[in-house]
């Protein structure tokens, strides 16, 4: 895993068309079958979230610009 592996909700939100809103729910388990332990975490204030988790959950979509 590189730093481009991780990244914000922002981010993650951006590149799969996902609402921020929907993944703050995933984190906070309100999602069944959401994000594994390992697969996102908070910093601060800011979540991150892995490349890893969210191709799991919403497929191969966030290519780097």
């Amino acid at each position: 895993m590189t730093i481009d592996d991780v990244m914000s909700t922002v981010e993650a939100s951006e590149r799969w068309g996902v609402s921020i809103n929907a993944l703050s729910q995933n984190f906070r388990g309100r999602v069944k079958n959401g994000f594994k332990e390992g697969e996102f975490r908070k910093s601060g204030k800011v979540w991150l979230v892995t490349r890893q988790g969210m191709e799991r959950l919403y497929g191969k979509k966030g290519i780097v610009n």
